[in-house]
């Protein structure tokens, strides 16, 4: 038997953005344990707005582990939240969701890495000489500094030793600015991965000493880019039959539902969806062929595919929930009829 060190991680109550909670539990087990192996466990809800002083207990359930090889026989233990009558909770967006394994997903997860209040690498007072551009994919240390660099890579091979499905890396358009790129089949699969994800992202920025800022505009109403969730997603239909006529349903009914989809979409999402910068207006919807600046982009290839393939929903914000919103985005599918 071996002692292994359990950190339990949830979402707390905390609006318009749920924080990242986690704590340790230390259980023998003769090898990694299996999810069923591993026990509920409790928490006071009144320390993270999910309970009142005078009844604060609150259930965690584990749903998802992965291997944490920070630490000796580390487990991270992904968990909703649960009264103690073992129903779940109000602030539980995953117990809800809708979920279907044939529907795919792609989550790619936009970010500034800050430290002392700023951008990492912005001057003191100020903004940096140079503009954004070239620090998209850049290279160099006058572009990239010395610690992101260090940051994004160790943080890549954590996520694969976890066995996080992630598939890549790259630096963005701003300066101080990453993604890093979630794929899952099913919406609880992706987004599980993209919550511990970003869970291991902001544990590895502590020694650091910098800070993940999440916000969608984080530099405000100035001439630099935002932060997004872009959200790639594609049905066993789409992949495998596509179609014109289906297509052009579908993006009737993501028009239709266009505000019930920013609702979901990230908190101040306005800052960001005003048109500019690789975004259209908030108020607004169009799609377009590798068009970066619609709200749905179809990929070069799909039109020539047959309409088959996946599409790019580049509304959603670095801040926002990924159960939300693939949640979200199968409902609006699911009111499409598949052609007979």
């Amino acid at each position: 038997m071996a002692k292994y060190k359990l950190e339990y991680i949830w979402l707390d109550g905390y609006k318009p953005v749920p924080n990242i909670r986690g704590k340790t539990l230390i259980k023998d087990f003769e090898s990694f344990p299996a999810l069923e192996k591993l026990p509920n466990w409790g928490f006071d809800g009144s320390s993270t707005q999910q309970a009142e002083g005078h009844s604060s207990d609150c259930i965690l359930k584990p749903v998802a582990r992965y291997l944490d090889t920070t630490v000796k026989n580390g487990v991270i233990v992904l968990c909703e939240v649960l009264h103690p009558d073992l129903t779940p909770h109000s602030t539980n967006a995953r117990a809800t969701i809708l979920d279907d394994p044939e529907t795919w997903f792609g989550f790619e997860q936009e970010y500034f890495l800050y430290k002392d209040g700023q951008p990492l690498g912005f001057p003191a007072e100020g903004f940096p000489k140079e503009g954004q551009g070239r620090y998209y994919c850049g290279v160099g240390y006058s572009l990239m500094g010395d610690i992101a660099r260090k940051i994004v890579n160790e943080h890549l091979d954590l996520c694969l030793d976890a066995g996080i499905n992630h598939e890549g890396i790259n630096s963005e358009v701003a300066k101080g600015q990453w993604e890093f790129q979630i794929f899952g089949k099913g919406s609880k699969k992706a987004a599980d991965e993209m919550w511990v994800a970003r869970y291991l992202l902001m544990r590895l920025c502590e020694k650091y000493g910098v800070d993940v800022n999440w916000h969608c505009k984080p530099l405000g109403a100035t001439d630099w880019n935002g932060s997004g969730m872009h959200s790639n997603f594609s049905t066993k239909y789409l992949r495998e039959v596509g179609g014109k006529e289906y297509f052009e349903s579908l993006m009737a009914a993501f028009d239709k539902y266009k505000a019930e989809h920013i609702l979901v979409y990230g908190p101040d999402n306005h800052m960001r969806l005003t048109g500019l910068h690789e975004t259209q207006a908030i108020d607004k919807f169009n799609y377009g062929v590798s068009n970066r600046g619609a709200s749905i982009r179809l990929p070069h290839h799909m039109p020539k595919n047959g309409y088959k393939g996946y599409l790019e929903d580049r509304r959603p914000n670095s801040q926002g929930d990924p159960y939300k919103i693939a949640s979200r985005i199968l409902e609006t599918i699911s009111t499409v009829p598949i052609p007979k």
